[in-house]
């Protein structure tokens, strides 16, 4: 799973969907338009979150993590540093109900059901989005509708325009040992064709101070065992075979040599952990349309992923584990539409994965996922309605030992917009959105852990909301926009001790979660060399645990879900300097549901300030950037015990021509 105040919804009304528009292939007589369609968040029948590009470089967003971090709503888990990993909850769902798609296929784990966000580099990125229920672009894999909220990250497209070469180069650094140097070329090798390649390398000692506290007792210590040293490599093309067919596909290979530090543990800092993570996949997608209002979409992908633990501090390597996954994937996805106002669609999906290890207790579990979605759109200039109904198929199987159960089920969804006034951007939606999800390999295979008779957990999310959009003079414009929800989990699987040295998954947990979230964004242009992007938003969410109610723990908050969040940020572009001043916060929260005594997460506010200056050099442009991050040195948490950097800095040198 992914995703301002808003921090940026932020987005003019023109930005770009994350995923295909159904207008991306229009038949008008004998002209085919082609190309990624605009699409207007205001107006969609669900919350609809998008951060340009432009965003990105205004509001100082250093990475994707940090992107997400300023959406009302979403709950990152980070555990430290430049290698911390870093995934993402929305409304209090857990990480593993949020899909995460790249160029529009989904990303997988099937081992733990969570993304990596650090993983991915936001200097390749054109934009990020986040739809929470359904979006009503219907013409998607019918994977990519089957989470309670999809976060897409889409990859910046090759030039267009020329058929010369395009190249950017670029080196940040930064505090505690950090480095990154950044390659991309790009090109047009015909009218048709075009092709684009990147690199990354990140190395970081991500040895930060921080302020232990032991009672009355207070030591300044410095993280220890937590190096990063990753590489990144991705290459894509993008060809237009003739005005009614386009092939694109994409290469990617991933490597993380990294230490783990561990918890901060008193009277000790001595770490012997570390983690190796590689990770390789290829997609590719064909799409073609023709003038009876048919359009097909051919969608495969192939990805194989690793890691290696191991844990130096116990003798004869008793603690290390490798784990080898694999995924093969197809999806088909058609689309009818008959009239200007209606649009049909229906997708087929077929995954397997499978997953070995080295332990003695390996079963080597394997899963063939079936998933198929029909949908339907009505939409003319003031109302939009969308209807879904998706069937999900998992066979689950094992060489050695007992398998999980087979699951089959049904989950309808349905949601609408409406445009309250005519000569004004003011829309009401309301959404509602059941799925389920499928329990995890670890949740179901991992040694003294897992359980083969785990039912899937099953979700019901109920929003609704308003939002409006004011354009003004010199291409400025205001947005608002206003959610409240209601969400219900049951069936929800969690650990409960077998006995002393055992634990096992069972489905006894629920939770009713409900909220509210406002953003507001305004741009404007004082004239054409001065101007303002402000952005702020509030999430407020009970998420609760509602399993049992003769428990004490009864109505408690979920683990790691504030009640409060919000951020706020402000960018002025001017002929000098451009500056951008942003900051986030977040109430205090729990690293357990009981909320036992020394669990409690204390809430933090932080605030950075970024600047930079773009240059002519030669043939190209220069563009120099400093970021100041934590600019208060607040000591704080997000994941407990993983204590976050204070006061960093980073510098960015990019070079375009």
């Amino acid at each position: 799973m992914a995703a301002t105040v808003a921090l940026a919804s932020i987005t003019p009304a023109t930005a770009q969907n994350s995923n295909d528009s159904i207008a991306e292939g229009r038949m008008l007589g004998d002209v085919v338009v082609t190309g990624r369609g605009s699409h207007d968040a205001a107006s969609t029948t669900a919350p609809l979150k998008i951060i340009s590009r432009e965003t990105i470089t205004r509001l100082g967003i250093t990475d994707i993590a940090d992107a997400l971090h300023r959406l009302p709503g979403v709950t990152l888990r980070d555990y430290g540093g430049a290698g911390g990993m870093k995934t993402v909850s929305v409304r209090g769902f857990g990480a593993r109900h949020t899909g995460v798609s790249y160029d529009g296929i989904a990303l997988s784990d099937c081992q733990t059901g969570e993304i990596d966000l650090s993983r991915y580099s936001l200097d390749n990125v054109e934009n990020v989005s986040l739809v929470v229920g359904d979006n009503d672009d219907i013409f998607i894999p019918a994977r990519n509708a089957a989470y309670a909220a999809m976060l897409s990250i889409n990859t910046m497209a090759p030039p267009t325009g020329d058929l010369t070469p395009h190249i950017t180069a670029q080196i940040k650094t930064g505090s505690f040992g950090y480095v990154s140097p950044f390659i991309r070329y790009s090109q047009n090798l015909s009218d048709k064709f075009a092709f684009t390649a990147s690199g990354e390398y990140v190395y970081a000692e991500n040895d930060y101070p921080f302020r232990l506290r032991n009672i009355n007792i207070t030591t300044r210590e410095r993280r220890a065992n937590n190096r990063m040293n990753s590489a990144r490599g991705e290459a894509g093309f993008v060809w237009h075979v003739d005005d009614r067919n386009r092939i694109d596909g994409k290469i990617y290979y991933y490597d993380n040599d990294r230490q783990l530090p561990g918890q901060v543990r008193y009277y000790t800092n001595i770490g012997g952990e570390t983690l190796h993570d590689r990770n390789a996949f290829a997609q590719i997608r064909y799409r073609t349309w023709n003038n009876r209002n048919l359009s097909l979409k051919l969608n495969a992908k192939y990805n194989w992923a690793s890691s290696e633990y191991k844990d130096t501090t116990y003798a004869d390597g008793i603690n290390d584990a490798s784990y080898w996954q694999r995924e093969a994937y197809a999806s088909a996805c058609l689309l009818y539409t008959p009239t200007a106002a209606w649009a049909l669609d229906y997708s087929a999906d077929y995954i397997f994965n499978n997953l070995n290890s080295s332990l003695k207790t390996d079963t080597k579990p394997y899963r063939h996922t079936v998933l198929q979605s029909a949908t339907a759109r009505y939409k003319n200039a003031r109302l939009t309605v969308m209807a879904r109904m998706l069937y999900s198929l998992y066979l689950n199987g094992s060489k050695t030992g007992a398998s999980a159960k087979d699951m089959r089920r049904l989950s309808p969804s349905v949601s609408m917009s409406y445009k309250i006034m005519r000569e004004e951007d003011l829309y009401l939606r309301l959404s509602y959105k059941n799925i389920f999800r499928a329990p995890t390999f670890n949740e179901s295979y991992f040694y003294h852990y897992g359980s083969t008779n785990l039912q899937p957990e099953s979700t019901d999310q109920l929003n609704i909301g308003m939002t409006w959009r004011h354009d003004y003079k010199q291409a400025s414009y205001i947005n608002l926009t206003f959610d409240g929800y209601v969400n219900h989990v049951k069936d929800k699987i969690v650990a409960v001790p077998y006995n002393m040295f055992v634990w096992t998954n069972i489905n006894v947990g629920k939770v009713i979660g409900h909220g509210i979230e406002a953003e507001a964004t305004l741009k404007h242009n004082f004239n054409r060399l001065y101007s303002i992007l402000a952005t702020a938003n509030y999430g407020w969410q009970k998420a609760e645990n509602r399993t049992d109610k003769a428990s004490p723990y009864y109505g408690n908050q979920i683990a790691y879900t504030p009640e409060h969040q919000g951020s706020i940020a402000v960018g002025f572009e001017n002929p000098l300097v451009n500056m951008s001043i942003h900051g986030y916060g977040m109430s205090h929260r729990y690293s357990n549901n009981e909320h036992y005594d020394g669990t409690r997460i204390a809430g933090y506010a932080e605030i950075g300030v970024t600047a930079y200056r773009k240059f002519k050099l030669s043939k190209g442009e220069i563009e120099i950037r400093g970021d100041v991050k934590n600019l208060l040195d607040k000591q704080y948490e997000i994941v407990s015990h993983y204590p976050m950097p204070g006061r960093s800095w980073q510098v960015t040198v990019n070079y375009e021509f």
